[in-house]
């Protein structure tokens, strides 16, 4: 049993950030219905199959298409709303209410609907209306200026900040805490999840945002002991041309790998706090040259072996073959395989939140858009003759 079993969420998302909030749940047992636009022409080949099944944001719900803008399609959202639990938009501000789905024409219907809009900028401010993408809100964050070397553009973390561990995971706690909340008054509420507003957030959290707030030091690209340019935190080259990250902030981690490595002298190179929010100097920099030389001495995997049996923080840079090879990552069941009916075997990331007594689960790989739309409308006590007629219109495929 899922701690989620019974709560019915509807979907309408056009992009991935705005499709894993409802995913995660559904892992827990959510009941998620994607709700996604016709189309006549759609690609029906092997290959765009295979892609379809394996988006990891869609498994475990099922898909039905609705044409949103056809009074008949909005008639039958509305009744879909109804014995609705949570619905997920991922619209510009405006849009859903231009469709008949906003949050003030729903709660009319359910008044116990939690309804979850995730938006670039949120639902109101001068930037409300404005396009953007996730290194659009990373940059007007402040967070794409702290990533990267000192006397270099920044660097783009792919798009896992604003996007993802901003937008989508506050977007699902979100609507959890609203179904929390409604357990006590009974209600339910709008949850408007910004990605700008999430990114700050994620930043808030960092030593650099919080020396500024309290000594008003404005933190730099390449600065502070968490920048790379410290010899305890940084990115080493090993003989073979693959990389080690060590992660030594604690002395005693330091001391570890000093020893390690055969210089017990550079211990005196352990993190100090007056490099909360500077670069290194000169000297600092010279010993981290001096140990990027001996890394260079041994192959990455020797190097990893002797450093993790001295006790001290070492990573591997994997590429993502050797990630998902990984021994603790498969112990762990993040890389899963699932069965589908015709597909055959489909690999997807597990759940990563592991929970003793209600764990997740994966039930089946993303649906085919329009796999269910069928069933979807008989369920709402539709006729083949009305089902018929709504396909002839376009309202459904």
């Amino acid at each position: 049993m899922g701690v989620l079993d019974g709560i019915r969420i509807l979907e309408l998302a056009r992009v991935a950030p705005a499709e894993l909030p409802a995913m995660m749940l559904a892992d827990m047992g959510a009941e998620v219905l994607k709700i996604e636009t016709p189309e006549p022409h759609r690609d029906t080949s092997d290959e765009w199959i295979r892609r379809t099944i394996h988006t990891f944001v869609n498994r475990n719900k099922r898909s039905m298409t609705l044409n949103m803008k056809a009074p008949e399609g909005q008639a039958v959202f509305r009744k879909l709303a109804t014995n609705a639990d949570v619905i997920v938009e991922g619209f510009r501000p405006g849009v859903t209410k231009r469709l008949g789905a906003d949050y003030e024409t729903l709660r009319a219907l359910n008044p116990r609907l939690i309804y979850c809009s995730l938006s670039g900028f949120g639902q109101d401010g001068p930037y409300r209306d404005r396009p953007a993408h996730d290194m659009n809100y990373l940059s007007l964050a402040g967070v794409l200026n702290l990533i990267g070397e000192k006397d270099r553009k920044p660097v783009i973390p792919l798009n896992l900040v604003a996007d993802y561990a901003g937008a989508s995971l506050h977007g699902a706690l979100g609507i959890v805490l609203a179904l929390f909340a409604r357990e006590r008054t009974g209600r339910g509420q709008h949850v408007d999840v910004s990605y700008l507003d999430t990114t700050v957030s994620l930043l808030a959290a960092t030593p650099n945002m919080r020396f500024f707030f309290s000594d008003g030091i404005a933190p730099r690209r390449g600065e502070g002991f968490l920048g790379g340019s410290y010899p305890y935190y940084a990115i080493y080259e090993t003989r073979d041309g693959k990389l080690l990250t060590i992660g030594c902030t604690e002395p005693w981690l330091w001391e570890n790998f000093c020893n390690a490595i055969g210089r017990p002298d550079f211990k005196r190179f352990a993190r100090a706090s007056d490099q909360l929010v500077r670069a290194a100097n000169a000297e600092e920099e010279a010993a981290r040259r001096e140990i990027e030389a001996l890394i260079k001495t041994r192959d990455r995997d020797d190097w990893y072996e002797a450093l993790v049996k001295a006790d001290v923080c070492v990573g591997k840079v994997y590429d993502i073959p050797e990630m998902v090879a990984d021994p603790q990552i498969n112990h762990r069941k993040m890389i899963v395989d699932v069965e589908h009916p015709t597909q055959g075997r489909v690999r997807q990331i597990g759940v990563a939140i592991k929970l003793s007594d209600t764990p997740g689960t994966i039930r089946s790989a993303a649906p085919m858009p329009n796999e269910h739309t069928e069933d979807v409308l008989k369920d709402l006590g539709m006729s083949v003759a009305d089902i018929a007629e709504l396909k002839r219109k376009g309202v459904v495929e």
